[in-house]
């Protein structure tokens, strides 16, 4: 009687099983043994016998003699190949050893090469990118990241324009508010002018006729905020000049970017003074339609000033925050909480900021996961600008507000009936680019390092699978 010949090939049928985009309950159906052999199988804990062999090649038409092949070797070869790479080269890394690895833990390295592999594609990426650059003019160099890093190296966070802002409000309220205190101090008069008389100017400082003028059509928080960003340019030019030609950026525009960020943050800082705010923000629970109220700010505004509580001594909650257009474009976005945005492109399409648009002035509430595990918890809610006349245009924003998991109990939001399951977070990733995920319907491109597979045994949901 013939003995059955057995040889254990798991992580080669496994590769197999991934090439062509099958499950190992769908590959089992088709070979008529369980799920669970399979997967023994794979983990080299049963041997694939001469029977599953023909079974193979039966009903996926393949080569038995390619099937049989012991490839062993090559899995070493290629992890001994990537091994000596020079980011190794510090590390005693014996032929033995190595040999070992790939025979014994296939997992290990599969999931090892896969990493290198697309490192490997990221660095070349990366160089690509940086010889374009080079290639060209000296003052390409983008001035939109130059004043992005240079907000999030600061956390978005100034607390000399907090101190300066805090004793001004003082100031301006014993004056008897923004308006009285320009005409006392600078003997500025503020005017309200139509929209077609402005010619598109929302503010504009009249040094000849000694006036400030505004668009009639802003609202009141608008105004207001305005007028704050006018006295911040009059009374902290030193300050501003400063903190500008202290940041290092290369480049004019990254500098006139990063100006307008600091007189903004002043600004507000100015109408929402720290102290007060930040004592307001604990009690209220981070409710920002509450605090908006209590400070005469917009659902943004508000939002946007939660971001910069992290003066020292006086810390609140850690927030990030995003706006976007209805086309995926992001606009404006501050980091204070270690949430990982691309530096490329938009964000996640699962995030629910990308859904506020069919909920309108909506408070949408998310618990998210990184492919990495971390948790964060967001809120998200659209914003108008412009309007406030029949036939202005308008702008339609949304915009996303979020924390790390521990800070989230501090939030009215992630409280009552209506609040997401934190135990079931929406999975995310910082783009598609760089999310390993493989069966997201939303993806839009493979990951870095992975090629697309043909999809002639299988169709997935997802717009299509990768390889290992």
């Amino acid at each position: 009687m013939a003995v059955e010949r057995s040889v254990y090939l798991g992580p080669r049928l496994k590769r197999l099983r991934r090439e062509l985009g099958l499950t190992q309950a769908e590959m089992a159906a088709d070979l008529e043994i369980s799920p669970s052999y399979i997967a023994l199988i794979e983990r080299n804990q049963r041997p694939l016998t001469a029977d599953i062999l023909l079974r193979l090649a039966r009903t996926y038409r393949l080569d038995v003699a390619e099937l049989a092949v012991d490839n062993s070797a090559e899995v070493i070869s290629r992890l001994r190949t990537v091994l000596k790479d020079p980011i190794f080269s510090d590390i005693d890394l014996p032929a033995l050893e190595i040999a070992d690895v790939a025979t014994n833990f296939p997992g290990i390295t599969e999931a090892l090469l896969r990493l290198h592999g697309s490192w490997q594609q990221e660095q070349a990426t990366l160089a690509d990118r940086i010889a374009s650059a080079d290639a060209g003019a000296a003052g390409e160099a983008d001035p939109v990241a130059e004043a992005r890093n240079y907000l999030a190296s600061n956390r978005n966070s100034f607390p000399q324009l907090d101190d300066l802002a805090e004793v001004l409000a003082g100031k301006v309220e014993e004056a008897g508010g923004p308006t009285a205190f320009l005409k006392g101090k600078y003997g500025l008069r503020v005017r309200f002018l139509p929209s077609h008389v402005m010619v598109g100017s929302l503010r504009r400082y009249d040094r000849h006729r000694s006036e400030i003028l505004l668009d009639e059509t802003l609202d009141s928080s608008s105004r207001q905020f305005q007028l704050a960003l006018q006295i911040a340019y009059l009374e902290w030019r030193k300050d501003l000049d400063g903190l500008v030609s202290a940041s290092g950026l290369e480049t004019d525009s990254g500098r006139l970017l990063i100006r307008r960020s600091l007189a903004s943050y002043a600004a507000a800082a100015f109408v929402m003074p720290y102290g007060a705010f930040a004592k307001a923000a604990e009690v209220k629970r981070y409710d920002i339609e509450v605090l908006g109220r209590q400070f005469g700010t917009s659902f943004e505004q508000t939002a946007h000033r939660l971001t910069t509580l992290q003066r020292p001594g006086s810390t609140c909650v850690p927030f990030f925050f995003l706006r976007v257009d209805q086309a995926g474009n992001v606009s404006k976005r501050m980091d204070g909480a270690g949430f990982p945005f691309a530096r490329h492109g938009g964000a996640c399409p699962l995030w629910s900021v990308h859904q506020a648009f069919l909920r309108p002035r909506s408070i949408l509430t998310q618990w998210l996961e990184l492919p990495d595990g971390q948790r964060f918890f967001s809120i998200a809610r659209t914003v108008t600008a412009g309007g406030g006349a029949h036939g202005a245009a308008r702008v339609e924003r949304a915009i996303a507000l979020g924390c790390a998991a521990d800070h989230a109990p501090r939030l009215v939001y992630a409280d009552g009936p209506d609040a997401p399951d934190a135990e079931r977070p929406t999975p995310i990733g910082v783009s598609c680019r760089l999310c390993q995920r493989p069966n997201c319907a939303a993806r839009s491109a493979p990951p870095i390092g992975r090629q697309v597979l043909p999809d002639e045994y299988r169709r997935t949901l997802a717009p299509f699978g990768f390889s290992d």
